[in-house]
């Protein structure tokens, strides 16, 4: 099987690359390198280029016409970039996505699998949910991955194309054999600034300490980013199943555990030699109190579970940090 990966140079899309490698099947990588590494792509087939470029995702398809599926892994992420510029994260992620899909169905694509987010959710009383849940994004990055999936329903109704949207929740870790990471020296997520603030030796900011959880701090389901790459292959492998004969459907993926940030950086601290102490602040813009999935339709339509603890997603993601800047050839600040 060979499959065109859109963002195959980021962070989740290049993990998802190299699980299709390691599971047999062959990667075609479609990467504007805004947020991605070229160094990810290496030994990949790769297109250097824009989703909404009808030219080259023709010329894509002609010269890989074996291409079965599509995974749409490209977006922009960042939920306090999006509360500053909002025009852009429409732009980027709902506006080009729509021309994307317009050329996939030109180009006789029938599968195509979505990377969306469980940041779109209401959450229950408990803060969990399944896929059946309300839906309520309370960002503008959160509100781009709603509008796609209605949008791409939509259009899954009465084109050719079936689409399966894949809502994952917060990824740490990187690929076990550090072929790939998280690119970002300074990432805005709770374990990426737990990792800055151990390496400058200075406290980790609880960002929002009053939200109406176990102990005030936001909640979250981390899921080790081999996981989510693992499940996109399965989807891949069962795509048919897993649409039980719809157009378009959504699986939930993740723990089935809600982790509080303060029990984040208590795991974290029991990783690492040098515990970083903690401090209380106010929530970043378009903070929220968080989600986790109490969904089984990833165990019975994708015959998948997560494998990795979060303590292993904290291992992995500081054995990356280690060698990141090498790898990288990062020698600034980005």
């Amino acid at each position: 099987m060979k499959v065109l990966i859109s963002g195959g140079a980021g962070y989740i899309g290049s993990t998802v690359a190299s699980a299709c490698l390691d599971a047999g099947i062959t990667p075609v990588v479609l990467d504007n390198l805004v947020t991605g590494r070229r160094e990810f792509v290496t030994g990949r087939a790769f297109y250097e280029g824009d989703i909404a470029d009808g030219t080259l995702v023709d010329r894509i398809f002609a010269e890989h016409p074996e291409i079965e599926a599509v995974v749409h892994c490209a977006a922009l992420i960042v939920v306090p970039d999006s509360v500053g510029d909002p025009l852009g994260y429409y732009r980027a992620n709902v506006a080009k996505s729509l021309d994307f899909v317009g050329h996939l169905i030109r180009n006789g694509c029938e599968k195509m699998i979505f990377s969306s987010s469980g940041s779109i959710y209401l959450p229950g009383a408990d803060f969990s949910v399944d896929e059946h849940s309300g839906i309520s994004p309370q960002s503008p990055y959160a509100r781009t991955k709603a509008v796609c999936e209605g949008m791409f329903a939509d259009i899954a109704a009465t084109q050719s194309i079936r689409i399966l949207s894949l809502r994952y929740f917060n990824p740490i870790g990187a690929d076990p054999q550090l072929r790939t990471g998280l690119q970002l020296r300074r990432p805005s997520h709770a374990l990426g600034k737990l990792i800055e603030a151990q390496e400058a030796g200075v406290p980790f900011q609880i960002t929002g300490t009053d939200w109406p959880t176990r102990d005030g701090s936001g909640i979250r389901d981390y899921v080790h980013v081999w996981d989510l790459a693992t499940a996109h292959v399965a989807a891949l492998q069962h795509f048919d199943r897993a649409l039980e004969e719809q157009q378009s459907s959504v699986i939930n993926l993740g723990t089935g555990t809600g982790t509080t940030v303060t029990e984040l950086a208590a795991a974290f601290n029991d990783v690492v030699d040098q515990p970083v102490s903690l401090v209380e602040t106010g929530p970043r813009p378009g903070d929220v109190a968080g989600a986790f999935t109490r969904s089984d339709r990833s165990k019975r339509l994708l015959d998948w579970e997560p494998r990795f603890s979060i303590a292993e997603g904290i291992r992995d993601s500081l054995r990356w940090a280690e060698v990141r800047d090498e790898r990288l050839g990062l020698t600034d600040l980005g």
